[in-house]
């Protein structure tokens, strides 16, 4: 229960730091016994000066955004190609993993003229058209690079010296691409600072060097032609024949003949403006897709329409198609031109069928898409997504359902919703159990989990369900955001609080869920959900008690703004069956007339300490007894609270420019650090007695970013031990142990945070993180291409042929248990359409082999006694010995190639012959010369060949009788059927 206010001040009043601190605590510092604090304050300042600045170690676990580049397969369809900044990730399609990254030298990066104003960045990409195993690239530095991405080698660096944004070539247009490219406006103010947006030039590039640069590492084209000048472009395609370029840029579509590049471009005029552009892989028209959803298809590629008329713009025959609410980001015809697809904002991807009109859907596909691509193979289509969470979707054109996705750290597209202000809280936390990562996910109401170690997303948590339409009309809706998340020491609790604002048709919302770790699935079960925990009032804090092993004294502690203290327990109500667990309220308490900003516990759980305006409140949690007060005076408002250390005798409190750090055993002010800058986080190191505090840095130009200074204090002094600097801005920031996550020194700093970019990076002291698969450029090899299901797959099974390199032989070969068949693989087998499926009698052994694994043969009986005692079955039918199946033999050998040879040769002389004509009988209802019926008792009669008498013409006459296409059987020696349910003895040949 609450502590009288007035006891509170007679406990406490020793302990208001209004007296210095006292020297035998604070040796080292030189102005300990100086008496005035403002003194104190400016050596502070300039002690910090004195301590050397250095970078701290960092990576980003996640891309810097999206791919700009949509996903390129390769002509077999086995891998496909993503940008990544500089670097161009090659994926397997088979896997989804990443087997290769192509990155540039860095003397490349240096040589050229455009290096130095402009990123990197790959902005486009396409496949030789000349030599399919050559990738060309052309980034904003004014590089365009071809790669062999087989050997992962780098062949050729033109620089043209201007960023590209698109890049486009032709097989009939041999050793040259077509790039648009950005010029510089010359419309400046005096500081130099342009009041134009940059025009943009298309250019034809020759792919061969001048005689002066064909030996540099970096060479100048031999010839560069300009097309003419546009807006920003959108998209840049050259038309199936190779006859035609298309540009589109702003409100106009930018038609040129390739044939005739001295002519230059014709405009045509879109009333929207246009964001994408996609060709018909047959006909001559292409398809834009503008800002307000709507799709054209434009009929203007002929000499007629492309006639110049100065001074009139132009405007071609189109057909529009409308479904999109938002802007159209991308669009892709299938491989057969009937079909268009088209994704945009809503996260839904739109499969156009052009002849009428229709329209088929593939939604909630998880994020906005960004681009989309077709994989067209020997089998059936899928399709490609890019979303904007820089994760990829494959969805099969025969279900339309997605089959697969690859996604490494879902970011946040800040397309569907506007960012939180970099103040709001952002869940950020640490999972011992499983030495993973809780991150927000791409959506602010769902949770995604890390593991550093594999570098792989394992999951991914709906906290809040919620509808995912990004906006109504231009008005973006408030979608429901996850502020806290906390875990319990043992790793078994999580708490979570999401919140919804409010508008003119909704009350706000607030949750606190309580969810609990599921050992055997590896999850979140949601276990209690609180409504409004602090009335309508936010929740400001949350805590687990840590060092508690026993459900009975785990506790979690809650402010708000409401002013309320309160702590939560675990009730167990026992059942016939099982106990049942969930949370309820355990004690509220108040501080005076303050709101308590922050919450923070003893690291072994004996003290509860609580910010409240400028006091820290110390409690007993097993009584609510209230312990001491800690006063600020020079506080306005205390932001938070943390212990330091683990033995729990040091309290750092902060403010928005000040740090004090109290001595709980002593009671006294250990000492204070002030700042020249805002103080954005405190993180106190996981065992030993330091914290890290973040300062903001704001950036010394309008065009430079802001960025962090994080200094490293001890309780010994204010004095930094040392002083590293971040060249980014961070929105939440957690120490992660040593243990199970980083190989890192354990008494140095390892922090992980989430930038105000949104992305994930780890930095401390001598930051390692493990190698990745495929993060460096490596050559592609043979066996990792997909393995293509054939017939012969079907008859033998896919075993007899695998890779005779990785085939073991008969010596070495041990027999391998089956596993079982999950519920989830028989359903993908089963998820086709029924005219796409084999039949049922080739699904039937494989399906069943997977149930029923076979006997060893050390189980086998020494002999079969029973075989020759009599039994009796039932039969329906007469069932040959011969025709009995017998158990397969295990698998001891491979087929070669010499033997499916002979088998291809087998199918192609006996099998693969037209079926012979078959002459059908004539009845025509008329019965049998001999009154007997065609049916008797269900079987038909073995039909008779009568002698036929000819005629003089050689034509046959016209009888009921008919001669059968194949002679009868032969009879049999038991010609009686068996009659059903009758008992037989079984037989003993």
């Amino acid at each position: 229960m609450p502590v009288a206010v007035d006891r509170t001040r007679a406990m406490t009043a020793s302990v208001v730091p209004a007296s210095p601190v006292k020297p035998s605590q604070d040796a080292a510092h030189p102005d300990a016994q100086t008496p005035n604090p403002r003194k104190r304050r400016k050596a502070k300042g300039k002690e910090v000066e004195e301590v050397e600045e250095e970078a701290w170690s960092w990576k980003s676990l996640t891309d810097s955004s999206a791919s700009r580049v949509p996903p390129i397969f390769t002509r077999d369809g086995s891998y496909f190609f993503s940008a990544s900044g500089p670097s161009v990730k090659i994926h397997s399609v088979a896997t989804g993993e990443v087997v290769s990254t192509l990155t540039p030298p860095p003397s490349c990066v240096s040589a050229g003229a455009g290096s130095s104003q402009h990123s990197d960045t790959v902005a486009s990409a396409i496949l030789n058209p000349q030599n399919p195993f050559q990738l060309i690239t052309g980034s904003l530095d004014g590089y365009i690079r071809v790669w062999d991405f087989l050997d992962a080698s780098l062949l050729q660096t033109i620089s043209i010296s201007l960023p590209i944004f698109h890049i486009a070539a032709h097989e009939t247009l041999n050793g040259c691409v077509f790039v648009s490219a950005a010029r510089p406006t010359k419309k400046k103010t005096k500081a130099g600072v342009a009041t134009a947006e940059d025009n943009v030039v298309v250019l034809r590039v020759s792919l061969t060097p001048n005689a002066a640069s064909a030996g540099s590492s970096v060479q100048t084209s031999s010839e560069i032609v300009a097309v003419g000048k546009t807006r920003s472009t959108a998209g840049l395609a050259v038309s199936p024949s190779g006859a035609w370029l298309v540009a589109i840029a702003g409100h106009k579509a930018y038609v040129c003949q390739t044939a005739n590049l001295s002519a230059g471009f014709t405009k045509f005029v879109s009333p929207e403006r246009l964001t994408c552009l996609a060709f018909h892989p047959a006909e001559e028209y292409f398809a834009t897709g503008d800002a307000s959803g709507c799709i054209r298809l434009w009929y203007c590629l002929n000499e007629s329409a492309t006639v110049k008329t100065p001074g009139v713009e132009k405007t071609a025959q189109t057909t529009t198609l409308h479904w999109h609410a938002h802007a159209v980001s991308s669009l892709m015809f299938t491989a057969n031109g009937a079909y268009l697809l088209s994704g945009g904002e809503e996260a839904v991807l739109v499969i156009w069928q052009l002849h009428s009109g229709k329209k088929e859907f593939v939604p909630r596909v998880g994020s906005p898409i960004v681009h989309v691509a077709l994989l067209s193979t020997a089998g059936e289509e899928e399709y490609l997504l890019t979303l904007a969470d820089a994760s990829f979707v494959f969805v099969r054109a025969s279900s339309l359902k997605i089959s697969r996705s690859i996604a490494r750290i879902k970011l946040d597209p800040a397309i569907s919703h506007d960012r939180p202000s970099t103040s709001t809280n952002v869940p950020l936390a640490v999972h011992s159990l499983s030495s993973t990562l809780i991150l927000p996910s791409s959506h602010p109401s769902s949770l995604q989990t890390f593991a550093p170690s594999s570098s792989k997303l394992l999951s991914e948590l709906e906290v809040a369900p919620s509808n995912r339409v990004s906006r109504r009309d231009d008005k973006p809706l408030q979608p429901a955001r996850i502020e806290h998340t906390v875990l319990s020491d043992g790793g078994d609790w999580m708490a979570t609080v999401d919140t919804r604002e409010g508008d003119e048709l909704f009350k706000p919302e607030i949750y606190m869920k309580i969810w609990q770790w599921d050992r055997k699935s590896s999850s979140w079960i949601l276990n209690t959900r609180i409504d409004r925990p602090h009335g309508s009032k936010r929740v400001s804090g949350i805590a687990f008690r840590p060092g508690m092993r026993s459900a009975d004294h785990l506790l979690l502690a809650t402010v708000g703004e409401d002013g309320n203290i309160k702590t939560w327990r675990i009730r167990s109500v026992k059942t016939k069956s099982e106990v049942e667990e969930f949370w309820v309220a355990r004690s509220t308490l108040r501080f005076r007339t303050e709101t308590p900003t922050d919450v923070s516990w003893s690291p072994d759980g004996s003290l509860l300490a609580v910010s409240v305006g400028s006091h820290i409140a110390i409690y007993e949690p097993n009584t609510n007894a209230l312990c001491q007060v800690l006063t600020c005076p020079d506080v306005a408002t205390v932001s938070g609270v943390h212990f330091v250390g683990s033995s729990g005798r040091y309290l750092a409190v902060s403010g928005a420019r000040d740090i004090f750090l109290w001595d709980l055993v002593f009671q006294t002010l250990r000492w204070r650090y002030h700042s020249s800058a805002a103080i954005e986080r405190v993180v106190p190191h996981p065992t030993e007695e330091q914290l890290a505090v973040m300062e903001r840095v704001p950036a010394p130009t309008t065009a430079d970013a802001p960025t962090t200074k994080a200094l490293v204090l001890s309780p010994y002094s204010s004095t930094p031990v040392s002083v590293r600097t971040l060249p980014f801005q961070l929105r939440s920031v957690v120490a992660v142990p040593s243990s199970g996550f980083f190989p890192t020194d354990p008494s140095g700093f390892t922090l992980v945070g989430i930038t105000d970019a949104w992305s994930v990076v780890v930095f401390g002291d001598d930051v390692q993180l493990p190698e990745e698969e495929g993060a460096s450029a490596q050559g592609i090899t043979q066996d990792a291409t997909i393995k293509k299901h054939t017939l012969f797959h079907d008859i033998f099974g896919a075993s007899a042929f695998s890779d005779l390199a990785t085939a073991p032989g008969p010596s070495t070969s041990v027999a391998t248990s089956a596993q079982p068949w999950k519920g989830q693989d028989i359903a993908e087998i089963f998820d086709a359409p029924a005219h796409l499926m084999p039949p049922l009698e080739l699904l039937f052994d494989t399906v069943m082999d997977g149930f029923l694994a076979e006997r060893p043969e050390d189980d086998q009986p020494e002999a079969d006694a029973g075989e020759d005692e009599e039994m009796d079955v039932d039969v329906d039918e007469v069932v040959e010995e011969a025709d009995r199946p017998s158990k397969a033999a295990p698998l001891d050998r491979v087929v070669d190639r010499q033997e499916m040879g002979g088998f291809v040769q087998l199918f192609m002389q006996f099998a693969i012959k037209a079926p012979p004509p078959r002459s059908m009988p004539q009845v025509n209802g008329v019965r049998k010369p001999n009154s007997v019926p065609p049916h008797l008792n269900g079987a038909r009669p073995a039909p008779s060949t009568p002698k036929a008498t000819p005629k003089a013409n050689g034509v046959q006459p016209n009888g009921h009788a008919y001669t059968p296409s194949r002679p009868p059987p032969a009879p049999e020696a038991d010609d009686t059927p068996a009659k059903a349910g009758k008992k037989r003895k079984k037989s003993l040949g």
